[in-house]
Parts: C-alpha cells; structure tokens; sequence
C-alpha cells in the first residue's frame, strides 16, 4: 500500500511542480522513502527473522 501512494504522490509532484530542481528533490526523496519502504518489507511481514524457506 505504501508504494502505491509513493507512485502516486510522485505522480502528482511531476504534474504539479513546474521547477524542475524542485520537481527532481521532490521524485528523489519519495524515492528514496519508497526504497526503504521496499527493502524493509521483509522485516514488516516475518518479524520474528523466520521465513517461509526454513
């Protein structure tokens, strides 16, 4: 769910800033947060460290 409104906050940024530097910090900071968002993903669904592998 997360993500998603990364991909669509980031959509209303492009759309809605007209300064390009702005526009470019703006996309690299949601970025930023939607690769924490992912990478961590593992931890928020096993919080325990098990996996469906072991």
């Amino acid at each position: 769910m997360s993500l998603i409104a990364y991909l669509v906050l980031g959509v209303l940024a492009f759309a809605t800033l007209s300064d390009s530097r702005i526009r470019l910090v703006t996309l690299l900071i949601l970025a930023m947060f939607a690769l924490k968002s992912w990478v961590r993903r593992k931890d928020v669904m096993h919080p325990d460290g098990e996996s469906k592998s072991e």
